[in-house]
């Protein structure tokens, strides 16, 4: 494979790759974290809730500010994903394995790592309660708990992904599934959808469809392939810039995309869709179809005093600390943080995280602010993607130095290959908080 700074040529893209290995050398070795040394303590200065990218990525950055004997994690899951590859697992592009670590592999040494599930949040009495009946209480808490996928909103799933032809790359339990409805795939609609909730990576329902596209032209079978986008929203994206250049590759592509349509049901053993259309609703026949299911915030917080009306966790959009509860944080995906929910604004705002809970933690008033970065690699094909990247005003937002709304083959190898290795070796460690000072840089060079 070609690598990137032979794509990206130039005195720039050099100094990026420069930058990006002095960054490696800092981290030094990987530490394994091999489990509890000694019994959970009931009382932590840090108690991080989700062994998330957010949770992890915090919990670095909090181990080298109080101790790592003074910060835990509450996580239940036994493996820890770098789901955004799912993408390219769905297509046949990339491997499940290369997805996925053991949790304990990436919990920063020495902090304590309780394998529990959250069962309730009391922010009144600084505390929290376990599923194994433990009440832990903390000083500073992050909540990093994720998003929820409902499949079961959709009448006929979870159980529907028994049948062939339909899968989801959203779920380790389905992803490869999505690859073998693809390569199964010989004739009629091939339908993928979006829920009229918000969702994880918002991007990714579409990236599959153009990859499917791609993959039907190069077997052979595109001349057969009825290639269907039926979303609940009302635009392709939300920023114009790419949504321009995606109406582009639609139309040269001669792919349908329907407005307002919502997944309601599914009859997998007669490869029926359902969806809801104030217009007109109806069923549609398919050869394949990939489902982006609902999401929602989590059980445990959707009734909890730290949600807002929502279900998500009440953030002040530029600190990211808790609107009634100044001990209180939150980042990633559970939060009503008006951006798109993306690996790469969790990293944008773990710095900004970072630097407000330390002025909060000197009795002193946060000043840095988080504007919304976020970051979506459009794949557009098994070589080329559109780097989409924007703030909460839906404004481009641009790390390099030309036309992020081309299609590019140096940013697919980006996502493909220099993402993955930024999301393990610098962002779990705590070392990675975006491409701000990237952009500085570049656009520094160029004035």
């Amino acid at each position: 494979m070609v690598p990137l700074v032979a794509v990206v040529s130039g005195p720039r893209a050099q100094l990026f790759a420069c930058l990006l290995r002095l960054g490696t050398q800092q981290v030094g070795p990987l530490q394994l974290h091999t489990g509890a040394s000694h019994a959970a303590r009931n009382h932590y200065e840090v108690l991080v809730l989700g062994g998330g990218s957010g949770g992890i990525t915090m919990a670095a950055r909090m181990k080298r500010k109080v101790g790592a004997e003074n910060v835990a994690i509450v996580e239940p899951s036994e493996r820890h994903f770098y789901q955004p590859i799912w993408t390219l697992v769905g297509a046949g592009a990339k491997q499940l394995s290369s997805s996925g670590r053991p949790t304990a592999s990436v919990i920063p040494s020495g902090v304590e790592w309780i394998k529990a599930r959250v069962t309730e949040l009391n922010p009144d009495k600084n505390c929290i309660h376990t599923d194994d009946d433990e009440k832990i209480s903390y000083r500073y808490l992050i909540i990093a708990l994720g998003i929820q996928l409902d499949y079961e909103k959709i009448k006929g799933l979870p159980e529907g992904f028994a049948h062939p032809k339909i899968g989801s790359n959203y779920s380790v339990k389905t992803v490869e599934k999505t690859w073998k409805a693809l390569q199964d795939f010989k004739e009629g609609n091939a339908i993928f959808t979006f829920p009229n909730t918000p969702v994880k990576c918002a991007g990714a329902p579409q990236k599959i469809m153009y990859l499917s596209e791609a993959y039907f032209r190069k077997t052979g079978k595109r001349s057969k392939a009825n290639i269907i986008f039926n979303t609940s929203l009302g635009a392709i994206f939300g920023v114009k810039k790419y949504a321009d250049a995606l109406q582009e590759i639609i139309q040269e592509r001669n792919l349908t995309v329907n407005y307002k349509k919502n997944l309601i049901e599914v009859r997998a053993d007669k490869q029926e869709a359902v969806f809801e259309n104030l217009d007109k609703p109806g069923e549609t026949q398919y050869e394949m179809l990939h489902v982006t299911p609902p999401m929602s915030p989590p059980d445990v917080l959707k009734t909890s005093p730290v949600a807002d009306a929502a279900g998500w966790v009440d953030v002040d959009k530029e600190t990211l600390q808790h609107r009634r509860y100044p001990n209180v944080f939150g980042i990633g995906d559970c939060t009503n943080l008006p951006t798109s929910k993306t690996a790469a604004a969790v990293a944008a705002q773990s710095g900004i995280l970072d630097r407000t809970i330390s002025v909060i933690m000197k009795n002193q008033t946060p000043t840095k602010k988080y504007d919304g970065y976020t970051s979506c690699p459009l794949v557009t094909g098994y070589n080329r993607v559109i780097l989409a990247e924007f703030d909460y005003k839906a404004e481009p937002l641009e790390t390099f130095p030309f036309d992020q709304s081309k299609e590019r083959l140096s940013m697919y190898l980006m996502k493909a290959d220099l993402m993955p290795f930024l999301y393990w070796n610098m962002m779990l460690r705590g070392y990675w908080g975006g491409p701000a000072f990237l952009r500085k840089l570049f656009h520094l060079g160029m004035s």
